[in-house]
């Protein structure tokens, strides 16, 4: 799946994951919004995965921009990184934002 072509697209994230939640096999807390992409398939064979960054309260779903993705380079389950239209997060924000999950993974961050 080319997930490039999400970026700088709208999109809807729905949250399987709301900020504060707790992972149910690993047990962090999620200290980010986290959910998919209805209607899509990664490279897992799950639904494309989205962090939601730049908004601070637990949601049920966001409408937000693309405006990167981590691409994990030993594992085959890219991400996208959605804010609100307008907001732009340099790479070492979204970097400390994911880390809490995306520490575990050797990854890149694709933004054009």
């Amino acid at each position: 799946m080319d997930t490039k072509k999400y970026l700088n697209t709208i999109v809807l994230v729905k949250m399987d994951r709301p900020m504060g939640t707790q992972h149910p096999k690993h047990g962090w807390v999620y200290p980010v919004n986290y959910g998919y992409i209805p209607n899509t398939t990664s490279g897992d064979g799950e639904e494309l995965d989205a962090y939601v960054l730049g908004v601070t309260e637990p949601m049920d779903e966001f409408v937000g921009r693309c405006i990167a993705i981590i691409h994990r380079t030993n594992d085959n389950d890219d991400k996208l990184v959605v804010v609100p239209d307008g907001v732009m997060l340099d790479n070492a924000t979204i970097d400390a934002q994911t880390a809490f999950q995306e520490q575990w993974f050797e990854h890149v961050i694709i933004t054009d």
